[in-house]
This record gives structure tokens, sequence and C-alpha cells, in this order.
């Protein structure tokens, strides 16, 4: 037969007593200077910085793209105003064609309609 740890009953509740003891050492909070403690709030306070610094490239990256954007804009709608203006100036010049074809037609049909009335006289 195997023999006990413990021989008596006092012993066993010292044990029992001790072990309670660490139980509640384990269990409670440690000291506000403890290094761990340090420790761990340094790194959460880094962490912090990192999202922080995270953010605040992405913002500043987000309105970059939109300055970005609104040149791109704007240099679109530049683009489309000149060719709307080289178009109308491309109309303007056709319809000038026309008129002065069109005069210079009317211009030989007068001449030829006054020489040959001036032949029949």
């Amino acid at each position: 037969m195997r023999e006990r740890h413990d021989k008596n009953f006092s012993a066993r509740l010292l044990k029992a007593s001790e072990a309670k003891q660490a139980m509640l050492l384990r269990a409670q909070r440690p000291a506000p200077d403890d290094p761990m403690v340090l420790q761990r709030k340094a790194e959460r306070q880094a962490i912090v910085a990192a999202r922080e610094a995270r953010r605040e490239a992405k913002e500043r990256a987000a309105v970059e793209r939109a300055a970005i954007q609104e040149a791109e804009r704007a240099e679109h709608t530049a683009i489309m105003e000149r060719k709307v203006r080289e178009e109308a100036d491309l109309a303007v010049a056709s319809q000038a064609e026309q008129k002065a074809l069109r005069d210079a037609r009317y211009a030989a049909r007068k001449k030829r309609k006054a020489a040959s009335t001036s032949r029949s006289a």
C-alpha cells in the first residue's frame, strides 16, 4: 500500500490554506508600478499611437487623392471646353466658307444675267 504524503489533518489544512493563498495572490491586481504593468501600458500606448499615425496617413492620402482627382477633373473640363470652342470655330468657319461660295455663285449668276441682258439690248 502507498504511504500518504500528508500524515495528519492539520498538515492537509495547512496545505489547502497555502493553495488558497496562492490562488488569491494570482487573482490580485498587480501594483501600478509593477514592471509588467508598465510594459503592457507602454505597449498599449505604442499601439494607439501607431493606429493614430495610420489613420492620419490614410486621411492625408485621401486628401491627396481628392486633390489629384480634382486636378484631373479640371484638366478634363479644360480639354472639353477647348474642344467645344474648336468645334464652334470650325462650324463658324464652315458657315463662312459656305456663305462665301453662295455669294460667289450669286455674283456669277448676276454677272451672267447682266451680260446676257446687255447683249440682247
